[in-house]
């Protein structure tokens, strides 16, 4: 059976496992992001000492990307010791009727991270086909004896995503955007740029991944398919024409260390806990 891989924060209750029964020990969730991590690429690992009511000892909350994987787990390390002396209880999770969660991009990084490792260092390759400065300083609409506004320097960045063995090209665009507490300082200037800059480039080239489905077969290979109903109105434009509609700088996305942010999305269970930063590749 085929297993579907988007590249957005998994929620869905067959892609997140709790482990319980676990003893508390220095680098806890190192142990377990080892352990699991065998089974394919993980979202996040996330380990919590138990309730008093429940007795010394921890739990985690731990998050595939594919349903397939997180399965395979379970039936695996259920019941088994892994790095402790005691054995583990893993069950899947399940979510609370009437519970809806938003379904969240993933940060470039993560898409970067995901795409590495079902289609390989060089099976995508990405260009940045446009970055343009949008901001507008509106000072001579203020009203009289109003604050001013907080001012900001906004860019808009176009990304197209190249999957060459599949044939397939995506294009994601999207707005940077930081504040500046210093207009007059150049310098200060200097930097805002370069975070609105960083942060367009990482959300358009989100933006191209969000339209790219991976099928994993049950033999392990990967086919990728267009969603089309990620479309936006850009996606029917050539190279050529999106140039045409902004000042256009050729850059490479490895002149940016993409560091935008991401709201993370937990099933109760986990909402608002603090998480462990998987190591990246």
């Amino acid at each position: 059976m085929a297993d579907v891989v988007e590249f957005r924060v998994p929620v869905a209750g067959a892609q997140t496992l709790l482990v319980w029964g676990l003893e508390p020990e220095p680098g806890l969730e190192h142990s377990l992001f080892v352990a699991f991590s065998r089974f394919g690429p993980l979202y996040s690992v996330r380990a919590h000492s138990n309730a008093a009511v429940a007795g010394p000892g921890c739990y985690a909350i731990i998050k595939f990307y594919s349903a397939g994987d997180a399965s395979r787990a379970q039936r695996t390390c259920n019941g088994q010791r892994l790095f402790q002396k005691s054995p583990v209880k893993v069950c899947v999770c399940t979510k609370q009727k009437g519970f809806e969660q938003q379904v969240l991009a993933l940060n470039s990084t993560k898409c970067q991270e995901l795409a590495n490792h079902y289609l390989g260092f060089n099976g995508w390759s990405s260009h940045i086909i446009s970055l343009q400065n949008v901001s507008g300083f509106e000072d001579e609409n203020e009203e009289v004896g109003k604050a001013p506004q907080q001012r900001c320097v906004t860019y808009l960045c176009a990304v197209e995503l190249v999957l060459p063995q599949h044939g397939l090209r995506s294009l994601g665009a999207a707005l940077g955007q930081a504040h500046l507490q210093k207009p007059e300082d150049p310098l200060e200037m200097i930097t805002t740029s370069r975070k609105a800059q960083k942060l367009a480039a990482g959300k358009a080239l989100s933006s191209a991944f969000q339209k790219i489905l991976l099928i994993v077969l049950e033999n392990g290979k990967v086919a990728v398919e267009y969603n089309s109903s990620q479309e936006e109105p850009m996606d029917s434009l050539t190279e050529e024409e999106l140039k045409g509609l902004v000042q256009v700088n050729e850059l490479s996305l490895q002149e940016f260390e993409l560091e935008e942010e991401e709201v993370l999305s937990a099933l109760s269970l986990d909402e608002e806990l603090p998480g462990w930063e998987l190591p990246s590749n």
